[in-house]
């Protein structure tokens, strides 16, 4: 997915996840698949029907076959290309997932608590994420994914198989968090939790009472560095929960380039994120693919091609890049306040140069650095889907780079909207229905001169994947 991560920022989430300029490992063929290649599950496809869906002159249109194979009545629809490769190298994943609490007395997540712990890698089995056996101590989240694979296809396999068990690891250790939604998220693990309830002004008093005790110079902490006073950074629940899709992007991109060198796992992909928790929906998006919402009939883009976002996520990746920089004063990581020396060992809120979001980690001597950075940078895309209501052709459309190719926001927005007011409202397959129509739109029909859409314009000879997911059920689970 990301493994471009090490060549530039840019390219971190905004180009391959663990793709090599060919996508494939010398020798490759020589070695075992991870997965086979298939189309996505929830298809319920034969390998009859796999095979004649490669089918490049026809290219006919997929669509699910039962809509409650997916939540939220999600309509789904894809096409495969048009002789630019022999396979369709875009994968979808569509899963709602409970997140189990950890052991008691576990100070990190069993990566493998029901199997034997070959490797400290997910293989999407033993995770402790169940369908249909929740309780009031579990975390629900829903989950939908598309992957455009770049050079081969394997690596969309392989993220497809896994990254929402990496999003679920690192959202379990933070659940007992996100699941006191009166308390902030404390700093560093162990501390006093910050209440809500509490007076801005008796908060003030007790943050700034546990800086000067932890100032230089005061009494039971370091003399040596001199003194310096920072405003504490207020972390907010939204913020671990963008964190926790970050580092499963880069957990996801890590895995595959180590495993490259044991499994047959061909080329890169981008890979775009959504998954809706506590009311929310978060859009991770790792390359060209794209999502946007339709509500009354406007568009909001919830994506946007990734790039480096800002100055702190370049200084800090030339930071990263040539620490000698730094001259051994700073660090480039960024904690809310500065990390003081009793604090080496625990667990304290961090972001790098590849998250907007934060996650923990374990304080070490380097980090009592000076930090280089102390400021805010852009969000990853959030859409608080229950603070509005939504209708029935309100939708999310998610696509990959065929779809936008030749389409517009406004043009898929407007053939979406003029599709399903045509549909009776009550018809469970009209999200479907509307994704097959956009695809047909994409893809166009074939003529002497290849394929023509609208206007006489070229079609996309790309894989074109869709979802259309109706909005009005996230209401409902609230």
């Amino acid at each position: 997915m990301l493994t471009r991560v090490k060549s530039a920022v840019a390219n971190f989430m905004g180009g391959m996840m663990a793709g090599g300029s060919n996508g494939d490992h010398p020798g490759g063929s020589d070695l075992p698949l991870k997965f086979p290649y298939s189309r996505p599950e929830f298809l319920g496809l034969s390998p009859d029907e796999v095979e004649c869906s490669a089918d490049h002159i026809a290219r006919p249109i997929l669509i699910l076959k039962e809509t409650k194979r997916l939540p939220w009545s999600t309509g789904y629809a894809e096409v495969i290309n048009a002789g630019k490769s022999t396979l369709n190298e875009d994968q979808a994943c569509c899963e709602v997932l409970v997140v189990k609490r950890r052991p008691a007395g576990t100070s990190t997540p069993n990566r493998t608590p029901m199997t034997r712990r070959r490797s400290s890698l997910p293989n999407g089995e033993g995770l402790g994420l169940r369908e249909n056996l929740e309780s009031s101590e579990d975390l629900t989240f829903h989950y939908w994914a598309l992957f455009d694979g770049h050079a081969g296809s394997g690596a969309a396999v392989v993220a497809s198989r896994l990254l929402h068990h990496h999003i679920a690891l690192h959202l379990q250790e933070v659940m007992e968090i996100l699941c006191t939604p009166t308390l902030l998220p404390p700093t560093c693990l162990g501390e006093e939790p910050v209440n809500h309830h509490l007076t801005p002004t008796s908060q003030r008093a007790l943050t700034r009472a546990a800086s000067l005790r932890g100032a230089a110079g005061a009494p039971g902490s370091p003399s040596t560095p001199p003194t310096r006073f920072f405003t504490e950074k207020k972390i907010s629940h939204e913020s671990l929960v963008i964190g926790a899709i970050e580092n499963a992007f880069k957990d996801m991109d890590v895995q595959i380039e180590k495993e490259k060198a044991v499994y047959n796992i061909s080329g890169g992909c981008t890979a775009l994120v959504v998954v809706y928790l506590l009311g929310k929906l978060y859009v991770g998006n790792a390359g060209d693919s794209r999502a946007i919402v339709i509500r009354g009939g406007e568009v909001t883009p919830v994506s946007a091609e990734f790039t480096p976002e800002s100055e702190r996520q370049r200084l800090q990746f030339l930071a990263y890049m040539q620490p000698q920089l730094l001259g051994n004063e700073f660090t480039h990581l960024e904690f809310p306040r500065r990390v003081q020396r009793k604090e080496v060992g625990k667990r304290m809120l961090y972001r790098d140069f590849t998250m907007s979001g934060w996650a923990y980690k374990t304080i070490e001597d380097d980090d009592l650095k000076f930090p280089l950075i102390y400021g805010e940078g852009k969000k990853v895309k959030v859409y608080p889907l229950a603070q509005y209501e939504h209708g029935a052709d309100d939708v999310l459309v998610l696509g990959t780079d065929g779809l936008w190719d030749v389409l517009s926001n406004q043009e898929v927005a407007e053939a979406v909207t003029s599709f399903l007011a045509n549909c009776d409202p009550d018809d469970q397959h009209r999200y479907t229905m509307a994704a097959q129509d956009l695809v047909m739109r994409a893809r166009g029909v074939l003529k002497d001169r290849g394929w023509r859409i609208s206007n006489d314009r070229l079609g996309s000879g790309d894989d074109i994947s869709v979802y259309i997911i109706p909005l009005m059920y996230g209401n409902k689970q609230n």
